[in-house]
């Protein structure tokens, strides 16, 4: 087994930790369980959901068991942690829904070989759904003296706003006894989490010592944050998703793909398995040939890789190609074109009719008719990567790409679209 640790610090991603010299003769003595939740309170997990997966993930490369749960149970609550207002509970139907497509997506980072890593995902509505109001409280909630639950940082904020509902102030404990069942049934010894459920985790590391007299382990991840100030994982458009019905495989890579110079090394350290000698070498080459950005490329390319697929990958870099004149938009196909047009500059016409020029302006290419009419003569107008000579060039049904679609660019690298619905 390799040391865990060490390669987590060196990719400086561990924020706090139980008890950092016990944890690391636990790992050394032998193979440990490891486990990570997921609640459902989206119908797809995102980026920041991503870094404590990827951890997880690491655990099991490195040779120990990983438990991925998702929460049926505690999705039905809601997380207080991190937030300064009351969640909206979603129905039961939805949450179940959301556990299956969650599942799913965790599924498909971890090894389910039958071997003694071999991944386990679990519901943690399986024992909590089966537990009576007076079991919890009399088996559970009596391990938790109110005086320490008021005192942790997520209480504490929400009392001094808006109030905390005992339904989420009782998250706590749902989430502690969760720990205590993977002991219990598993052995697990680990919890991991993000930086914002380290006082839930030190609940259920206490609670076990409580009930079982057993001394095991919790982590938390950093939370990520961008060099200029803006939230990871989010753009003017919302939430990063790995659904890709949410976030296209196409915003996706782009997203990567324009990480800052300021990031770009510490994401390759948090989102991909590269070495440490790789991520050295791209490190070397962001301070001298930035401009080549071979950094963010190796990102984006196997981040979406690792998230979308081979496939995918290659029609979004045939995608960002093609619209920039250096690939056949004619090959792409419908549901890629749309995805790479909905993140640029975009007109919708019912019909068409407009001249080019008019088109060109509608997008927002440019700020009028007569610098689109300009671009014309500059020769710096392009439909379909076609150099447009003809300041009254009228696109024609024979111009649109699936029957709906233009693709329009100014210069080398500004462009837009028309769709027509």
């Amino acid at each position: 087994m390799t040391d865990i640790l060490d390669e987590l610090e060196w990719r400086d991603v561990i924020a706090q930790t139980t008890d950092a010299d016990a944890l690391r003769k636990a790992l050394a003595e032998g193979p440990i369980t490891v486990y990570a939740g997921f609640d459902p309170t989206a119908p797809s997990i995102h980026m920041g959901n991503l870094a404590t997966l990827l951890i997880l993930t690491r655990f099991q490369r490195a040779g120990h068991r990983p438990i991925a749960l998702v929460g049926g149970a505690t999705g039905l609550i809601g997380d207080p942690s991190g937030r300064s207002t009351e969640r909206s509970l979603n129905s039961s139907d939805v949450v179940a829904d959301w556990v299956s497509r969650i599942r799913g997506q965790v599924e498909r980072f971890l090894s389910f070989d039958d071997g003694p890593t071999s991944a386990t995902v679990v519901s943690n509505l399986e024992w909590t759904g089966k537990m009576s109001a007076i079991d919890f409280l009399r088996d559970v909630g009596k391990h938790f003296p109110v005086n320490r639950m008021l005192a942790r940082e997520s209480v504490a904020a929400r009392l001094g706003g808006e109030g905390l509902s005992y339904t989420e102030f009782s998250y706590q404990i749902l989430q502690s006894n969760d720990y205590l069942e993977l002991y219990r049934r598993h052995g697990c010894t680990l919890q991991l989490g993000g930086s914002d459920q380290w006082g839930n985790i030190t609940a259920g590391v206490d609670l076990i010592r409580r009930v079982e007299g057993a001394h095991v382990h919790g982590l938390t991840g950093k939370l990520i944050t961008k060099a200029d100030g803006t939230k990871f994982g989010k753009t003017a458009g919302g939430a990063i998703w790995l659904d890709p019905a949410l976030t296209s495989p196409y915003a996706f890579y782009q997203y990567w793909l324009n990480a800052d110079d300021r990031d770009v090394v510490r994401f390759l350290k948090v989102f991909t398995f590269r070495s440490q000698e790789e991520i050295a070498e791209l490190e070397k080459a962001v301070a001298e040939r930035p401009a080549a950005r071979a950094a963010q490329r190796t990102l984006a390319e196997d981040v979406t890789t690792m998230v979308h697929g081979e496939a995918e990958l290659a029609r979004v870099i045939a995608a960002s190609r093609a619209l920039f004149g250096q690939g056949s938009l004619e090959e792409l196909d419908a549901r890629t074109l749309e995805s790479a047009l909905a993140e640029v500059p975009k007109a919708t016409v019912s019909a068409l009719g407009l001249p080019y020029v008019d088109l060109l302006a509608e997008s927002g290419l440019v700020d009028s008719k007569s610098a689109a009419r300009r671009a014309v003569k500059e020769g710096g107008a392009y439909l379909n990567n076609v150099k447009i000579t003809d300041e009254e060039y009228v696109p024609s049904q024979d111009d649109l790409l699936h029957g709906r679609f233009l693709v329009l660019r100014r210069g080398k690298r500004t462009v837009g679209g028309v769709e027509v619905a």
